[in-house]
């Protein structure tokens, strides 16, 4: 039943198969056995089985409100939930119960959709493997697969369980596992530089980053004002875009969204390909690319290729200057975005009170990590006078080179580009932390942080499993505004793939509060 697809399932609540309510109730279930992954920070149980009450309602009424019509979902931690704990996974927001829904959340919500709690990510979203925020790091649900067990050549045993698990990716790692464990049916992430697309093709879901302004940013929590992007997590690219077409349009209460009327997306079952150009960028084959991405990547083109496609080698000059940019422009807007954490509005208050400059700067030193703070100092830095020409404004001018460098090659004729997502799988969490936060992310955002600075919608898609059985996915970048093409060659090529479903027999044998008779029910 929860291994089922969105669409899956909403056509079992229409036929009868399974009220909302008890759908409802086997998520819940199943995320309590599961909360050894940590992929929830707040789980709204009784909110959850309300909202799934009433979905069961109109399903009896015949008033049904559409196909996410009492489908659980999750929420990542820095979209704001009326009457919900919205933490940022930081002891900065701990207790801030925001007043108002995200304009994603709402509309999901007005679709008749099932909140069932908030996920787990790195602190405001600055990392890429969820494992620096304020209430641990998320395991990644691969830890626990067959696939992985079979394969991994140290097998995890009492002495050294604590230290064989792996990581999600991030910062959305808590929205992707919950997707991959089959907690929910599809969860919101954010996307700033890849934290959307890093642990999809780590948790091995599809995940989804659109076009900027296609979707509303009204209640996220700003990371990169001119870059986030809410994210979608699902199991397969059709119920990215069922979630896509719930989500789209333009909001009044964000004036960055597209103003022209947006319709549902309908992805059509691509047959042919042989219209289609495929373009591969030299500058993603980089010094440290994992060789069997690289042979992943590879084996993709061929497939496009031998289907009729035709694929081409294609220049982004000035690729090797943008994770440099990126981490520029990055903490330069951190540093505004977090100039509004003082201790006097709302949120962490030191208790220091010897004057009003002495109770920021505790504030902010209990509020907020290492990592946050980092990128703060860096981004005043080069916000400072004498810096801001040299630092911020060239960054701009770089920017907009990026994008200029994918507007020619759309505009030459290609289609859709085709990327790695990461330059490798997932790693066990003791090999991840030993490299810094800002090191690990300039390695892991390589791929993907480009297409945020040129606003192009990307998707990744699962595509196989590596030599120790661990998700490897590969990128799809298309045109601004062209989600409808882009996903549905995403479809295409996942059809071909056929990449396997996550079984987990290692995560069955830890749920241990769950009787036999349960962990089948689970998964049946």
């Amino acid at each position: 039943m929860l291994r089922a697809s969105l669409r899956e399932i909403s056509v079992a609540l229409k036929e009868g198969q399974v009220s909302p309510t008890e759908l409802c109730q086997k998520c819940l279930s199943l995320i309590k056995a599961t909360r050894f992954l940590n992929a929830y920070i707040t789980v709204a149980e009784d909110t959850a089985l309300k909202q799934a009450e009433a979905s069961e309602k109109r399903y009896r009424q015949g008033q049904i409100l559409g196909d996410l019509d009492g489908i659980p979902f999750a929420v990542k931690d820095n979209f704001s939930t009326t009457g919900i704990e919205t933490t940022c996974a930081s002891k900065m927001l701990k207790g801030y119960i925001p007043p108002y829904n995200a304009t994603v959340v709402q509309k999901l919500l007005d679709q008749g959709a099932v909140l069932l709690g908030k996920t787990n990510l790195d602190e405001f979203a600055m990392g890429s493997g969820s494992t620096d925020g304020a209430f641990g790091p998320v395991r990644n649900p691969w830890s626990y697969s067959r696939q992985y067990r079979e394969k991994c050549v140290q097998k995890p045993s009492a002495q050294n369980e604590d230290t064989s698990w792996l990581i999600t990716g991030g910062s959305s790692g808590g929205s992707a596992a919950a997707v991959s464990s089959f907690t929910c049916f599809t969860a919101l992430g954010s996307d700033t530089g890849g934290s959307t697309r890093n642990p999809a093709s780590h948790c091995g879901v599809v995940g989804l980053k659109p076009t900027y302004g296609l979707v509303s940013r009204h209640g996220l929590i700003p990371l990169v004002n001119s870059m986030d992007v809410p994210g979608i997590f699902a199991r397969c690219v059709d119920d990215a875009a069922t979630v896509l077409g719930a989500l789209s349009g333009h909001d009044p209460k964000d004036s960055t969204t597209v103003q022209d009327p947006v319709h549902p997306f309908q992805l059509p079952n691509l047959t042919d390909v042989k219209d289609l150009c495929i373009g591969i960028p030299k500058e993603y084959n980089v010094p440290g690319l994992s060789s069997q991405t690289l042979a992943v990547w590879s084996k993709a083109a061929d497939l496009f290729e031998k289907a009729g496609a035709k694929v081409i080698d294609v220049r982004l000059p000035h690729t090797c200057y943008s994770i440099v940019c990126y981490h520029v422009l990055c903490a330069a807007e951190v540093a505004s975005n977090m100039a509004r954490f003082d201790g006097l509005e709302y949120g962490h208050r030191s208790s220091a009170d010897k004057s009003t400059e002495a109770l920021y700067a505790a504030t902010r030193r209990e509020g907020f990590n290492d990592v946050v703070r980092g990128r703060i100092l860096s981004g005043n830095y080069f916000l400072l006078k004498q810096n801001y020409e040299n630092y911020f404004i060239k960054a701009q001018k770089v920017r907009r080179l990026i994008a200029t460098d994918f507007a020619k090659v759309f505009h030459s004729g290609v289609d859709i580009l085709l990327t790695p997502t990461t330059m490798r799988h997932t790693v066990p969490y003791v090999e991840f932390i030993k490299e810094d936060n800002r090191t690990r992310s300039t390695q892991d955002d390589i791929f993907t942080q480009a297409a945020n600075m040129a606003g192009l919608p990307a998707v990744n898609v699962p595509s196989a499993l590596s030599e120790t059985g661990l998700p490897i996915g590969l990128q799809f970048i298309g045109r601004a505004f062209h989600e409808e093409q882009l996903l549905t060659v995403a479809k295409w090529f996942e059809k071909q793939v056929q990449f396997p479903v996550l079984e987990l027999q290692g995560m069955m044998n830890h749920l241990d509060t769950v009787s036999h008779q349960e962990k089948s029910a689970f998964f049946s």
